[in-house]
């Protein structure tokens, strides 16, 4: 096996090519070799969330993702997200400590993406797989549901 390998990323909108060891997660490419940190580093056993991006739209664990996996499709991280939810976040405290919230948006960004008006519980199934150990969930869902325009 190489050492390592050419990698021909396409990260918020740019392409980007770098050499770096096979083993190496997309995790650790995008904060360490591309240095986009707002993706975080939690618990990499994919139980957390805060490591997710999104990859052709649909969110991934990227602590558990090799980026020759992900060559030529797009990858979006957190740098490339200009969405109603970071308001809505701001808005309804939903951003406590912080460090859950990238993953959330993303999370978040894809469930409105394919259903811009979910119901509450459609947004907990969304989110299911991002834990946050300060708000309690319910500011986040207030924020899903902030941005998707819905009133409750």
């Amino acid at each position: 096996m190489a050492d390592k390998i050419l990698l021909r990323l396409h990260v918020n909108g740019e392409r980007v090519e770098i050499v770096a060891p096979p083993h190496k997660t997309l995790l650790e490419v995008l904060r360490e070799d591309l240095r986009l940190t707002g993706t975080k580093h939690g618990c990499e056993l994919g139980e957390c969330g805060t490591c997710t991006v999104l990859v052709g739209g649909e969110p991934i664990l990227s602590c558990l993702a090799l980026p020759v996996e992900y060559q030529d499709r797009e990858i979006l991280t957190i740098e490339g997200v200009d969405h109603p939810l970071q308001v809505a976040f701001a808005e309804t405290g939903a951003a406590q400590c912080g460090y859950c919230t990238p993953g959330m948006i993303l999370a978040a960004k894809a469930l409105l993406d394919r259903e811009p008006h979910p119901t509450r519980e459609v947004i907990g199934q969304a989110l299911a797989g991002n834990l946050c150990r300060c708000t309690g969930y319910l500011q986040i869902v207030q924020a899903v549901e902030r941005a998707a325009g819905l009133s409750r």
